[in-house]
């Protein structure tokens, strides 16, 4: 956390600031958070704000760095399974954090400390996660090719930011999200796999 020298900072106060900016950003939008607003809100003087972070791109950063948008897929007897695990998520409505994240990512073309925060919070953990994905499926006897493994991330993420941008509460229905990992997410990660899958009983 930024700060100044001087008196030790209350851990307190940092963390009612922090939530007071969450609600705005959840509430309102990235337009509207400010120090006055903050201040009002937590009852807080503005200088408090001032020495912890220097700016309201900074403070936000500060907030999103600390979120859990996107947790490792419980360990599952496939591929799919882990896929499916992966983004369950996708079929809830987004919660007062991926609100807030949502609010930031239009200015975040243009501010680096907000794209920093959004790196924090989704960029490098979705990418821990679809590493891990590739780790277990070595350890099950079907490796993915490193190259699909790369896009099957790079096309993970785009989702992702497309439940905070497109219109709505961001949720899909679940068969929604089953097509999504059968028609789309399996065969970028192993396409024999799939096509397994989609061949016909014999008798």
């Amino acid at each position: 956390m930024t700060g100044t020298p001087g008196r030790p900072l209350s851990a307190e106060l940092s963390e009612q600031l922090l939530s007071v900016a969450v609600d705005i950003l959840a509430e309102e939008g990235w337009g509207r958070l400010n120090s006055d607003r903050i201040a009002a809100r937590a009852r807080a003087g503005k200088a408090g704000i001032y020495r912890r972070w220097p700016t309201m791109a900074a403070l936000a950063r500060f907030a999103v760095s600390r979120f859990t948008l996107v947790c490792p897929a419980p360990a599952g007897g496939s591929l799919r399974d882990d896929l499916v695990g992966l983004v369950d998520c996708w079929s809830r409505p987004l919660d007062r954090e991926e609100r807030a994240v949502a609010s930031i990512i239009g200015a975040a073309r243009h501010e680096e400390e907000l794209r920093a925060g959004l790196d924090d919070a989704l960029v490098r953990p979705l990418a821990a996660a679809v590493a891990d994905i590739g780790a277990r499926a070595t350890q099950r006897g079907e490796p993915i090719d490193a190259d699909r493994l790369a896009l099957l991330g790079s096309v993970l993420e785009a989702f992702w930011w497309q439940r905070y941008t497109a219109a709505g509460d961001g949720a899909m229905a679940a068969d929604q999200v089953e097509r999504v990992v059968d028609d789309v997410l399996l065969p970028i990660a192993a396409p024999t796999l799939h096509d397994r899958r989609q061949e016909p009983a014999t008798v």
